[in-house]
């Protein structure tokens, strides 16, 4: 069984490779806009999960998980030959909220120091007519 540092080096690979293939070579217009979040590779190297997210949040999540599954026998064989492995993994595919769930509790975190800014306000403007 290959290291954890191994692992890690070619599940970055798969990483490095995929987002170029989604850039360049895949022409669907399902995986415009799409982004690899995360690659892992269980021990055996059968398996690589795909964890992808797109500009647009999930409301595309089933469109670009379906350009994935159809497109993912070319992805499979393309690198293949870019990954240099015994046996390529099987690739399953996933959507991660991770980015929306971020960018959802920087807005509320954002909302919070605006109401703290205004209370500050309101508290100062408040000693000063005393």
């Amino acid at each position: 069984m290959p290291s954890q540092i191994r692992l890690q080096r070619i599940s970055d690979r798969i990483r490095k490779e995929l987002s170029e293939m989604l850039v360049y070579e895949l022409s669907d217009p399902r995986l415009r806009q799409v982004f690899i979040t995360d690659v892992n590779i269980d021990r055996e190297l059968a398996y690589a999960n795909i964890y992808i997210s797109a500009v647009e949040g999930s409301s595309r999540a089933k469109e670009v998980l379906a350009g994935l599954e159809s497109a993912s026998g070319f992805i499979r064989r393309t690198l293949s030959g870019r990954v240099e492995l015994r046996s390529f993994p099987r690739l399953r595919f996933h959507w991660d909220p991770t980015p929306e769930q971020a960018d959802h509790i920087e807005k509320v975190l954002g909302s919070i120091r605006e109401d703290e800014a205004r209370r500050e306000e309101k508290d100062a403007r408040s000693k000063n007519d005393d």
